[in-house]
Order: structure tokens, then C-alpha cells, then sequence
């Protein structure tokens, strides 16, 4: 059983702002401390993509070059969205839960710790309406409970669910340290503001 962090990616082979790498639309990129620079180029643009809209009046005008007005919303919006979830495959069946859904992003990763810890209960957007839930001592991981032909269901010890979102949570841990050193390279006068950004948009800023 593998929970990774992973990110809804699209292809933007048109993009120029900094070095990405190939990918497909609508693929997903695991998100780790291993990834190239490449690819945390493709994670960075995508994020920031997902905020790419001009924001209120209040947040101040949007600039005018290219860099800063695509970094605009990402860098004054108050509530960011990174497209993508917590994605929990079954290697020995294939089934495959949370392929993050619409209106499910990664800055809501800690839903997690309130099925295990809080109410024991999380839904993570839909198409497919996948929800987590305790039940006992374990925790039911349905793949789609809205479906009307039945659902692939994981059946999990909560000690091992916990162990997955430690592991999970590490890994985004772990890419968020290579944006800071992405960011140092490729967007020095935005290095410090991006990289806080992304914490955000991770919900990583307020923890060590």
C-alpha cells in the first residue's frame, strides 16, 4: 500500500518563464524530494497556474511583466489552491483511492488527520466521490460512494493509515525543501516570496 502526495498537472508547452519538463494534461505528478528541476518547475508553474487570476482590488494592481503578473496570485492571494490530494494505491489489486477529484487540493492534506484524529470522517471532492471514514479500528477507504454499481473499497488498520500520511506528509515536506533551492536559482528576486507561497499552498507554513 503507497500514499503519495501528487499534483493535477496540464501541458504548457508554451510556457517560458522557466525551464519545465514534459508531461501530458491532466496526468498526475508525485510530488517528493527527488524530483528534477525540471519537474519542480512543472509543479511550481502548475500552482501557481491554479492562482493565476487577478485578485481583489485590496491585494494591489497586478504587475505588468510576464513573471510578475503569472506569480501575482500566488503571491498576495490569502487562499491558494494546488490542484490534487493524497493518492492511495493498492499494488496488489490496482485499485487506486483519492486520484484527487474535482474541488480537492493538496492544501486540504490534512483532512487526513481529521479522519484519523477528529470526526473520522473525510469526503475529497468528486468524480469520483471518494471518502475516508473510521470504522473500529480501521479506516474504510471508499473509491467512489456515490457510485450506483458498487465501489472498490480498502479496509486499513488505522496504525498503518497513520503511518501512510507521515510518509506522505514527508514527501511534501521534502519537495517544498527543493523549491526553496529551485527557486534560489530560477527566480531570485521572487525566491523568498515563492517559496513561502508554496508553503501556504501546501499548508506547511505555520508548522516545522
Amino acid at each position: 500500500m503507497v500514499m503519495q502526495p501528487v499534483l493535477e498537472i496540464f501541458s504548457a508547452d508554451d510556457f517560458a518563464l522557466w525551464p519545465i519538463g514534459e508531461h501530458e494534461s491532466y496526468g498526475h505528478l508525485v510530488l517528493n524530494g527527488e524530483l528534477t528541476p525540471a519537474e519542480v518547475g512543472t509543479a511550481v508553474m502548475r500552482i501557481a497556474a491554479c492562482n493565476d487570476f487577478e485578485p481583489e482590488q485590496e491585494y494591489g494592481p497586478c504587475p505588468t511583466d510576464p513573471l510578475g503578473s503569472f506569480l501575482h496570485g500566488l503571491l498576495t492571494m490569502p487562499d491558494l489552491f494546488a490542484a490534487g490530494g493524497f493518492r492511495v494505491t493498492d499494488n496488489a489489486t490496482g485499485t487506486v483511492f483519492v486520484d484527487p477529484g474535482c474541488c480537492n487540493g493538496l492544501e486540504t492534506w490534512r483532512d487526513w488527520l481529521e479522519v484519523l484524529d477528529g470526526t473520522g470522517y473525510s469526503s475529497f471532492g468528486h468524480d469520483p466521490s471518494s471518502v475516508a471514514e473510521r470504522v473500529g479500528d480501521g479506516v474504510r477507504l471508499t473509491f467512489d460512494a456515490h457510485g450506483t454499481d458498487g465501489s472498490p473499497v480498502i479496509e486499513l488498520p488505522t496504525d498503518q493509515v497513520r503511518r501512510l500520511v507521515t510518509v506522505a506528509e514527508q514527501d511534501v515536506r521534502d519537495f517544498l525543501g527543493l523549491v526553496g533551492t529551485w527557486a534560489e536559482r530560477q527566480l531570485p528576486a521572487h525566491a523568498a516570496a515563492v517559496t513561502a507561497a508554496l508553503a501556504r499552498a501546501l499548508d506547511l507554513a505555520s508548522t516545522s
